[in-house]
């Protein structure tokens, strides 16, 4: 019997110790793990102890020593580091644990020991005795603040997106092949006046379908296209197309999308929007229809000036052509010869302002071209300054060129524009000065390697109050109440025609008085020199052979008829013929045949056009050159007449110099230069030069 008892004793005591190193190693185990679990903490609340055990390094992670892991451990303190908006979560939260007999999750933060709050999730279960009562509360707490984070950046995206979809006009919509269909999100068919609850839009299965129906029969096609390029091709899908309203009126959409595919190329999903364009379209359509008006507009105002430079050039031809015959008179007394200068002055400044006006038109049309070169503007200025010095002596102004260039220099430019820049900056630099003044225009290279051109003067400067005037078209800055001539345009064109060569202009008045005028301009460099481009001036002097020349001058109007008559008069080698209108000059053509025929453009039953067509398709008068006279002085008019086939397009008043350099061009010069009659000299009867 003892036998038996000490053998079950032996056994019972070799079980115990069994368990127990089963024990000591589960609890070692366990302590390795807690060590290793830094983000967790692993506790066991001793309810009658108000003790909590905590395991694992979640303390530690928050920044807290041992001994101070063991003040929060009590139950009374835990809750003064707990965020005071999560203590009364925490407290229900428990008292749930003690109702229920379940595994519950908590979350609440808890503060860092320097500063700032983790979010904590503990998932604890109640142990309790034999009566239900609670005695341990046991579980785990994790660190959740990356994942709360995380999830608080994809709360506010998913409310700035619905912000964004709900301030947006834009529908959205969605094809998926998987659910095998569209479907239309947010606003798709309110933009066509429909609601969810319309026949159109819950009838029927494939709403996609009811919606490419209700497209305009010219659009759905492209619509169509554009998904399949889409599809096919990879091309963005974004296409406008017009569709059906409910009150029955077209609505312009503007369809965009983007397919996902999977790894064999084929399409996945499709998502996109579709935008109302309706306003847009009618926005468009009353822009459109502005531009053309203000197309129309402008075409009737350059009909209007060419018909106005028309009118005013054609008695302006006869009176400044006659005032040229007039002041190669030396029979005339001088007080006659003073009278024909001021109608000749008169005439000149009259022709100036129309040239203007036209220019200041072309510019404000964007129909002033230029023609860039390489041009030698010192050489340029030298011939202005020629050509304004007698306007210069008269109140004993000095015009000084100063050229700092080292060798000479080119600048891309429009040669006849920059005479133009200079001539006008030039000859306000002379109007605008005091008597015995100085001009001095002054070329150098800027650091940014352009060539910049000073013109300074000697007047009284441009007043400070009125500088923001300077460059507004019409306006002289009161020197329209002065007995100064000027339209009050021309630097309102100088600076335009700068800039259309690449260049800049500007001014400043000077600190020892006057003012100054500089422009810069693109430098010309090819290799170590610049081509040097001729200076081709039109002739004053006539030279022809001596062999006869038969000139037909077909022209309704009797003054410019006399003074082409007068005009040749001692040149004994031409006969001018005259016929008064087209069909007169086409018979003339066809029987005398010149050797030049000159030909106004608007003549009465058939104009100039109509007639050269009939002269260049006669084998008779083919042959024969035909030089246009014509009042109809815009820039279009002129390249209307070269490509209808006119050798050149001369333009009233005629520019006696120039028509003579034609002339010189059109027939071989020989040894025989025009020699005047005895008392007229060669530059009384051809120096006029055109200021048109």
């Amino acid at each position: 019997m003892n036998r038996v008892w000490l053998k079950r004793l032996r056994h019972k005591l070799l079980s115990w110790r069994t368990s127990n190193i089963e024990d000591r190693d589960t609890l070692a185990k366990h302590r390795r793990i807690f060590r290793g679990a830094n983000n967790y903490g692993y506790f066991d609340w001793d309810l009658a102890a108000n003790h909590i055990d905590w395991s694992g390094g979640y303390w530690a992670r928050l920044g807290y020593s041992p001994a101070e892991v063991d003040h929060i451990s009590l139950t009374q303190n835990y809750y003064d580091y707990v965020h005071p908006d999560d203590v009364e979560t925490l407290k229900q939260a428990l008292r749930r644990i003690f109702r229920e007999d379940k595994l519950i999750e908590i979350l609440y933060r808890v503060r860092k020991k320097n500063g700032g709050w983790v979010w904590t999730e503990i998932h604890a279960e109640a142990s309790r005795d034999d009566n239900g009562w609670v005695y341990y509360v046991s579980g785990i707490a994790l660190d959740i603040t990356l994942r709360k984070q995380a999830e608080d950046a994809l709360l506010q995206n998913e409310a700035r997106h619905a912000r964004i979809i709900k301030a947006s006009n834009d529908g959205f919509w969605e094809w998926s092949a998987v659910q095998g269909g569209f479907t239309f999100y947010n606003r798709c068919w309110e933009l066509l006046g429909f609601t969810e609850n319309d026949d159109v839009v819950s009838s029927g299965v494939d709403r996609f379908q009811s919606w490419r129906k209700r497209m305009h029969p010219d659009d759905g096609e492209r619509f169509d296209l554009a998904i399949e390029d889409h599809i096919q091709r990879k091309l963005p899908f974004d296409v406008e197309y017009r569709i059906r309203h409910k009150e029955g009126h077209w609505t312009w959409i503007r369809g965009r999308g983007q397919a996902y595919f999977d790894r064999h190329g084929l399409p996945l999903h499709m998502s996109g929007t579709n935008m109302s364009i309706t306003d847009l379209k009618l926005a468009e359509e009353r822009v459109l229809a502005a531009k053309e008006q203000a197309e129309f507009a402008n075409r009737a105002k350059s009909d209007f000036l060419s018909s106005m430079s028309h009118e005013l050039r054609t008695p302006l031809n006869a009176i400044l052509g006659f005032a040229h015959l007039l002041e190669s008179d030396l029979a005339l007394a001088s007080e006659q010869r003073c009278n024909v200068a001021e109608i000749s002055k008169a005439g000149r400044y009259l022709l100036s302002l129309i040239g203007d006006v036209l220019d200041l038109a072309k510019i404000e049309a964007g129909r002033m071209e230029v023609s860039l070169e390489p041009v030698c503007p010192v050489g340029l200025m030298l011939e202005c300054r020629n050509y304004l010095q007698p306007s210069a002596d008269e109140n004993s102004i000095t015009i000084t060129i100063i050229d700092q260039l080292k060798i000479p220099q080119y600048v891309h430019a429009d040669r006849v524009r920059l005479k133009q820049v200079f001539l006008n900056l030039l000859s306000n630099a002379v109007k605008y000065n005091r008597y015995g003044g100085n001009v001095t225009a002054i070329c150098t290279i800027t650091d940014e390697g352009r060539l910049r051109i000073a013109f300074e003067d000697t007047g009284p400067g441009i007043p400070e109050a009125r500088q923001n005037e300077v460059f507004e078209p019409f306006c002289r800055l009161g020197a329209e109440q002065s007995d100064i001539e000027g339209t009050g345009v021309g630097l309102v064109i100088t600076r335009q025609l700068v800039q259309q060569m690449q260049g800049e202009m500007g001014f400043y008045n000077r600190p020892q008085g006057g003012c100054c005028f500089w422009l810069e301009l693109r430098l010309y460099i090819e290799g170590d020199n610049a081509p040097k481009v001729p200076i081709v001036e039109p002739s004053n002097v006539l030279s022809i052979d001596l062999s006869q020349r038969r000139i037909l001058y077909i022209e309704d109007n009797a003054a410019n008829q006399r003074l082409i008559q007068l005009l040749f008069a001692r040149h004994h080698c031409l006969d001018v013929a005259i016929a008064s209108d087209a069909f007169k000059g086409v018979f003339e053509a066809r029987a005398r045949c010149p050797d030049l025929i000159l030909l106004d453009i608007n003549l009465p039953g058939m104009n100039g056009y109509e007639a050269l067509e009939i002269l260049k398709s006669d084998p008779l008068t083919r042959d024969i050159p035909v030089i246009a006279l014509s009042a109809n002085a815009m820039t279009y008019d002129r390249d209307k007449g070269l490509e209808a086939g006119f050798y050149e397009y001369l333009t009233k008043p005629l520019d006696v110099a120039l028509f003579i350099s034609v002339l010189n061009t059109l027939w071989s010069k020989s040894e025989f230069e025009y020699s005047p009659v005895a008392e007229t000299s060669n530059s009384s009867l051809f120096e006029y030069e055109s200021l048109n």
